[in-house]
């Protein structure tokens, strides 16, 4: 009997009905046995062809599979193309932006420092300034500016009729002339342009906002009367380019710039600019020029370094938005991965026991899968660089319109190829670790119990199941819902199933209420209290002119004595100098009452009191002091003062460098900042303000709210359509993950589902079920996301912000609630639906007993 059954000769041929093996392909199986004989016995050039069959092997099999599981592979296919199109937009922006920002500083050849200026000056100490930093400085100028209000500017275009004015705009309108040695306006093509009299060239931003075309009359209301210059054109800056700049340049003839000067009704303003030599270091120029006593101060320093972040905060955040929901994709699709190759394992784990009994390696299985999956990130690489070349080429057109137009080079094709060979690297390195376990399987359990674990496994899993049923059967059961104890059973015996849905449903979560998060933070009237000031309904701020102590005490006998009014403080800008590393700076203070100061955002300490002194994070940072050291500073009289470091808050206005004292408001401050309350909440803050702005045109009253919306303006759109791009993307992937998941799973559970069928369990009862367990396992998905955004992501937000050096370390977040928690939850749970709907409803039409013989 023995010889019989094991070693008897074979009575059948391989091909044959009766010898063909039922768990194992002949195609599959000749083919490696064909393979394995040539190698032994032909030529290398047959060995060759032998290699060539197997490849076309592995691509048929991976078609045929493709063709097999149409739903599954299309919705992961539609994944991987959404990772490696958002991928490569996002790289492809990055360096388009980086390239504009570059080929314009060519171009304009932007100052390395600069420092802006209001009021009187010594030319001569800048001179010797200059002279003695000969050794550093390649060129420096003067840059006279005359600052008109946006009021006070008009446009008309004569052809049309139309007209309008720039009153909305809060942004300083700065009238020049064309430099001579550095910091050029230039046009379109990058030249340097030149007007004549009577002309005038409009900022790029106008052009865009307003639509100023060559033709338009610009009109400019002086203290003499209307001064009309005719609109030649747009000019690109790039010291003042980015969305965040505070000012823009018009470029005009010298003979017009000075019969504006004589006609009065302007601001003249100077910038000092110095284009630095090879590896000079702008920071320490700072320092040096601050340190000196006689230069011009009354004004921004900024360095060209500050420039260019400003410039990638303004126009960089959307590409960094789509990297961040690439990334989030990536991990989603992943997941999927790993999930549909196990289950395709276990599917198929018979055919794969059967490769192993006649001897194909492991490698050489893994190859089959892994061919298919490798031909999918390929293909999808492939569409989504495509794709992201279009989209890239729409969401530059703004970039290269404010800055110039990049040069293609090697990176241009380098970055966005890395991106997508990085998507391409990842997806296939996580499915050859998954494919791994092909090396563990036994053939004997494979063939025999149909599974990919080894027989102790087995053991385990069968004693594991067997205590579930007996700690969790339905006779235990008191009462209650039949189909939704049966559901929660199901998810307690087979979680490890079903966990890839929470999972996703966390990450999208995480995907679309983190820049949500972000938008109604920067946009909350509490946010102002990281602009280094406290919640207050009204704000002036006296600066930059000649008569600021008389200006200050008119704007608040004004406002102590309107009624409408309360609780009106002012807070006095002291300058003060400081030793650092690279010498003596400036150190501005702003003195006053600091009750109201707890309201601001401290990192460290508290508000400072008598002989006290609170630091701006950036500032601590610079002085590398921290809370309860001593800081000595000097006056301009040459007096020494030492105080006490009480704390470190934040703060993103005047680069982030800025300090509080306690004191009185003394005269002879160089700005003052002037803040009220109004006294009836219903009042109409906006109408107060403009009031006395027009009462006090050189004061600049605004409510709070409007002052911190100027600062962050730019910021907070391209947050909002970065919030926008997720919230599209992630709901959509959230249907597609859904119905992928269950088409799999259903397909494994209509053995269970046609035995419950055959018990009494009607097609509704079967629906439920599912149902059921996919919206639970949604809802505990969408709550464990928002839970990690409301705690970790927090600080993911405050370490990106900190690595930005704009002068926020510890950020809170601030959500809408009704939307965060009310309204997303809400779309998540729809999207589950939506996902489960349509494939609960085939249940409805199946034939039950079918699903028993399979």
């Amino acid at each position: 009997m023995s010889s019989a059954v094991g070693q008897g000769p074979r009575t059948t041929e391989p091909g044959s009905p009766q010898g063909r093996n039922p768990f194992f392909p002949d195609g599959i199986r000749n083919t490696f046995e064909t393979s394995r004989r040539r190698r032994r016995r032909t030529s290398p050039r047959m060995r060759s062809t032998t290699v060539k069959n197997g490849e076309r092997l592995y691509l048929r099999y991976g078609y045929n599979d493709l063709i097999k599981n149409k739903g599954v592979n299309a919705a992961l296919l539609v994944i991987l193309i959404l990772s490696a199109f958002l991928m490569a937009t996002g790289s492809m922006v990055i360096e388009r932006l980086a390239g504009s920002i570059s080929q314009l500083s060519e171009q304009g050849k932007p100052p390395d420092f600069l420092q802006m200026h209001k009021g009187d000056y010594d030319r001569a100490a800048l001179e010797r300034f200059a002279a003695e930093h000969e050794s550093e400085i390649d060129a420096w100028q003067i840059e006279e500016m005359l600052g008109f209000d946006s009021a006070t500017l008009a446009w008309e275009r004569p052809s049309t009729g139309e007209s309008g004015d720039l009153a909305a705009s809060r942004i300083d309108n700065l009238f020049v002339t064309q430099n001579e040695e550095f910091d050029f306006l230039v046009d379109e093509t990058g030249g340097i342009v030149e007007p004549v009299a009577g002309e005038v060239y409009v900022p790029v931003l106008y052009q865009q906002q307003y639509g100023l075309t060559a033709g338009d009359v610009l009109t400019i209301r002086t203290d003499s009367g209307p001064h009309e210059l005719e609109v030649q054109g747009s000019v690109k800056d790039a010291q003042m380019a980015a969305s965040l700049s505070p000012s823009s340049r018009f470029l005009i003839h010298p003979e017009d710039f000075e019969a504006l000067e004589r006609a009065g009704g302007a601001t003249p303003e100077i910038i000092v600019e110095y284009l630095l030599a090879a590896g000079g270091d702008a920071n320490a120029m700072q320092t040096a020029y601050e340190g000196n006593g006689e230069l011009p101060t009354n004004g921004q320093p900024v360095t060209g370094q500050q420039l260019r972040i400003i410039s990638v905060i303004s126009d960089g955040l959307v590409a960094l938005a789509l990297v961040f929901v690439s990334l989030i994709l990536i991990a989603i699709a992943l997941l999927n991965l790993r999930f549909v190759i196990s289950g395709t394992l276990e599917d198929e784990v018979r055919e794969i026991g059967a490769m192993k009994a006649i001897g194909i390696p492991d490698r050489a299985i893994s190859g089959l899968y892994l061919t298919k999956y490798s031909v999918l990130t390929l293909f999808a690489c492939v569409v989504g660089g495509l794709l992201a070349v279009v989209a890239a080429s729409a969401l530059t057109q703004g970039i290269q319109t404010n800055y110039a137009q990049a040069p293609v080079g090697a990176w241009t094709f380098l970055v966005p190829l890395i991106a997508l060979a990085t998507v391409f690297v990842i997806v296939v390195g996580i499915c050859r670790g998954v494919l791994g376990r092909v090396r563990k399987i036994e053939v004997v359990s494979a063939l025999v119990h149909g599974s990919t674990l080894g027989e102790k496994q087995t053991a385990r899993r069968a004693r594991r199941q067997t205590r579930w049923v007996r700690r969790t059967g339905l006779a235990s059961a008191a009462g209650g819902n039949v189909n939704r104890r049966l559901a929660l059973l199901d998810l307690r015996a087979e979680g490890r199933a079903w966990v890839l849905l929470p999972v996703v449903y966390g990450l999208i979560a995480v995907l679309i209420t983190f820049p949500a998060n972000l938008v109604s933070t920067f946009e909350s009237p509490r946010f102002v209290t990281y602009l280094g000031v406290a919640e207050r309904d009204l704000r002036a701020d006296v600066q930059f002119q000649e008569d600021v102590d008389g200006v200050t005490d008119r704007l608040v006998a004004a406002m102590a004595e309107d009624v409408r009014l309360t609780d009106v403080r002012t807070y006095a800008h002291v300058d003060y100098s400081i030793d650092g590393e690279d010498g003596r700076a400036r150190l501005r203070v702003e003195i006053g009452d600091r009750s109201d100061d707890d309201e601001l955002r401290f990192s460290e300490g508290r508000p400072p009191g008598d002989g006290e002194i609170a630091l701006s994070v950036l500032n601590a940072d610079k002085y590398q002091v921290g809370v309860g050291d001593d800081l000595t500073i000097h006056h301009d009289d040459g007096s020494a003062l030492t105080v006490q470091v009480s704390g470190i808050y934040q703060d993103l206005t005047s680069g982030g460098l800025s300090a509080k004292m306690s004191g009185e408001v003394a005269t002879g401050a160089s700005a003052y900042s002037v803040y009220a309350d109004m006294a009836d909440d219903e009042a109409d803050v906006a109408a107060v303000a403009d009031e006395y702005d027009e009462q006090f045109p050189t004061a600049g009253v605004k409510p709070t709210q409007e002052y911190a919306k100027e600062t962050l303006g730019v910021l907070i759109d391209s947050l909002r359509g970065a919030a926008w791009i997720a919230l599209i993307f992630g709901i959509g992937v959230a249907v597609l993950i859904t119905s992928l998941f269950l088409k799999v799973r259903l397909a494994r559970d209509r053995s269970t589902m046609g035995v419950l069928s055959a018990i009494g369990f009607s097609a509704k009862e079967l629906v439920e079920q599912v149902r059921t367990k996919a919206l639970l396992v949604v809802a505990i998905g969408t709550v464990a996301g928002l839970v990690f955004v409301a705690t970790a992501g927090q600080a993911i937000a405050s370490g990106g912000l900190a690595a930005l050096g704009i002068g926020i370390t510890d950020l809170s977040f601030i959500p809408n609630p009704w939307l965060v928690y009310g309204l997303y939850p809400l779309l998540l749970l729809g999207a589950g639906s939506l996902g489960v709907a349509p494939l609960t409803a085939g249940i409805r039409r199946a034939d039950k007993s079918q699903w028993l013989r399979e």
